[in-house]
């Protein structure tokens, strides 16, 4: 089976079987999208989605949080991972916005890479999901199933992933494509013991058709 073919065939079997993928976080503007994201790293969405309804209250705009202090959205976001740093980013994130891009969120890569807490791959969310621009984030899900199923080559880091699904990938899918990567690699390819049995891309997998078949015999 040659690359072409594989995606074709991954991408068409998302299509038919996960019409609808989307974040799970919550969220109901850029900014508050943004925050979402950078809460995120190395936390579940749906712990996120727990503290995020009276962050965003208290916060419905940069230009507030600017003015707080990282003390204070401690006190919101302490059941999350590394609270600390992210109080601290999320702050000045917010003055930032309000400094450099008049309260708005930037939708270039380069300018949200500026801000405190994002790198590449927030960035990216942003640009996908806030503003449908074409993009490709890759997390830990995306890396995991991409190099396992064969969309990628062994790629060794998360940028070499990115260029190789943004190659290969009709921009009109990207949206998706991301979505389905993620949720593929929550729920059913997990990082320990997938769940290959459940999985409908088998028969396009190289896991499967070099390991898998193996470990379910």
């Amino acid at each position: 089976m040659t690359k072409k073919e594989r995606y074709t065939k991954v991408l068409n079997w998302f299509e038919q079987n996960m019409a609808v993928a989307e974040t799970e976080l919550h969220y109901n503007s850029p900014f508050h999208l943004l925050i979402a994201v950078i809460l995120s790293a190395q936390c579940t969405d749906k712990r996120v989605n727990m503290v995020t309804p009276a962050l965003f209250e208290a916060y419905p705009t940069p230009e507030v949080m600017a003015v707080s202090s990282p003390e204070v959205v401690y006190e919101y976001i302490k059941s999350i991972s590394y609270p600390n740093n992210k109080a601290k980013n999320l702050i000045g994130m917010a003055r930032k916005l309000m400094a450099d891009f008049g309260g708005e969120v930037p939708q270039n890569l380069e300018e949200l890479e500026s801000l405190p807490g994002v790198g590449r791959k927030t960035a990216n969310v942003m640009l996908i999901v806030a503003f449908g621009k074409p993009a490709m984030p890759v997390d830990t899900h995306v890396f995991r199933v991409s190099n396992r199923i064969g969309l990628t080559d062994n790629s060794k880091t998360p940028l070499e992933t990115e260029k190789e699904l943004m190659k290969y990938i009709p921009k009109r899918l990207l949206p998706k494509a991301h979505h389905w990567l993620i949720l593929h690699g929550r729920y059913i390819c997990l990082a320990r013991k997938p769940k290959c049995e459940e999985c409908g891309l088998t028969m396009c997998c190289k896991y499967f058709l070099k390991i898998g078949k193996k470990e379910l015999l």
